[in-house]
């Protein structure tokens, strides 16, 4: 069995859509897209995981409004623990430093993008709780 990583993901918002990120191709999954987020540093809140990273990637700053149900998945090569959160856009305009591309979409679209099987049920999760883009808040 793999060691577990644990994983902060951010689902920003931004007037009613979010904000989705593409991997470089030379990822690991690369051109599959996804939510920001990263690994938590030992001694970081989850909380100040997203903070940290969506600096380091978006150069935008967040502010977690709920958390999600952690999801845990086993790929081959890695299980990991995600840790979703709910947050507002506070400010910055996103920059793509750490993806090679971004958009904001409206919950149901997420669908129309390939993700890593990990993220399946929280996309499903999201068009069925926010059916209209103007329902997130």
């Amino acid at each position: 069995m793999n060691p577990q990583t644990d994983v902060v993901i951010a689902i920003v918002v931004r007037r009613g859509n979010i904000l989705i990120c593409q991997r470089r191709q030379n990822a690991a999954l690369g051109g599959y897209w996804e939510f920001p987020g990263g690994k938590i540093e030992p001694g970081e809140s989850r909380e100040q995981c997203l903070e940290r990273e969506l600096a380091e990637e978006l150069a935008i700053r967040v502010r977690p409004l709920k958390a999600l149900d952690s999801i845990e998945f086993d790929y081959s090569e890695a299980s990991i623990r995600l840790h979703p959160y709910i947050c507002e856009h506070v400010d910055g305009e996103p920059q793509p430093i750490a993806s090679q591309r971004i958009t904001w979409v409206s919950p149901r679209e997420l669908q129309n993008y390939k993700f890593p099987p990990a993220n399946d049920r929280l996309i499903a999760d999201l068009a069925r709780q926010y059916p209209s883009h103007t329902a997130i808040k």
